[in-house]
């Protein structure tokens, strides 16, 4: 990793498991447009902002915030890959933190 991109890496900041509020994670979920990207990335499969925006037909700026509102809720872990933001889902956390909640969620 280059020193650009790990400065990069170290400013998306990512609540640890024990920060992970139900509160505040509901309060993420409860968004229908939210609550799309958690069922996007039920899969497990790594996308990109551009995938997701893209998938859900949001401008880029509107897409961005709700990626943001989600990350910060500690529903989603961004990782920086050069220009590019993957996202993926904090199913292992949230899963230790609360137990079942992701499942009832991407029904």
């Amino acid at each position: 990793m280059s020193a650009t991109s790990t400065a990069v890496a170290e400013r998306i900041h990512h609540p640890s498991t024990a920060e992970l509020d139900l509160a505040r994670v509901l309060r993420a979920a409860g968004d229908p447009v939210r609550l799309s990207v958690i069922r996007l990335l039920a899969d497990e499969r790594e996308r990109t902002c551009t995938e997701l925006q893209e998938a859900l037909g949001l401008p880029v700026s509107t897409c961005s915030y709700h990626l943001r509102l989600l990350r910060e809720a500690g529903l989603t872990r961004t990782r920086a890959q050069g220009t590019e933001r993957r996202i993926t889902l904090r199913r292992a956390d949230l899963e230790e933190r609360f137990p079942g909640l992701l499942d009832a969620l991407v029904l």
